[in-house]
């Protein structure tokens, strides 16, 4: 872990890049922040990044605070500043000024076509970031089955997902993975 300005400004580029490439929100970035990280810095391994995944996750507040997790993994409590500043940021300005076009335009075909077009991309990338989430958790039989068994539970039910992920949980706490 360091914070020397080189590794904290090609922090702040990293997740600057990444806030306006984040179409549906910070969770759509998941796969690329696990590529730049993991992949090609190696500043953490598939496992860490999933449990710093998972503890954001869990805590209360946005969940694009996973770049915060990030950040001060990386570099201490400047690399934290860094990643949230960066990842919040552009997106923002970058928000206020297409929100002004939206509302301008918002009954016009070429806007509707665009929005009804970044849904599926949305989803897509959202389940990429899924998929990278699951791979790094799933160690063994048992975490891979209780996986499947919560997004099934989920997506075929109406439950709760605080219930199955509380069930989940209960199992992690009585050994079974």
């Amino acid at each position: 872990m360091t914070n020397d300005p080189a590794t904290l400004a090609a922090l702040f580029w990293q997740f600057a890049v990444l806030s306006l490439f984040a179409i549906g929100g910070g969770g759509s970035a998941v796969p690329e922040m696990h590529r730049q990280t993991v992949e090609i810095a190696q500043s953490l391994s598939d496992r860490q990044f999933s449990e710093l995944f998972a503890i954001a996750q869990a805590a209360p507040g946005p969940n694009i605070m996973f770049v915060a997790l990030l950040g001060h993994f990386i570099a201490g409590a400047p690399g934290a500043a860094v990643a949230t500043v960066a990842m919040c940021g552009p997106s923002c300005v970058l928000a206020c000024a297409v929100s002004q076009i939206v509302e301008r335009f918002r009954k016009a075909r070429w806007r509707i076509a665009i929005a009804a077009g970044l849904v599926p991309v949305t989803i897509g990338l959202i389940a990429a970031s899924a998929l990278i989430i699951a791979r790094g958790a799933d160690r063994n039989w048992a975490s891979l089955t209780i996986t499947a068994i919560t997004f099934a539970a989920v997506y075929w039910t109406r439950l709760s997902p605080l219930v199955v992920f509380a069930c989940a949980a209960l199992l992690g706490l009585a050994g079974f993975v």
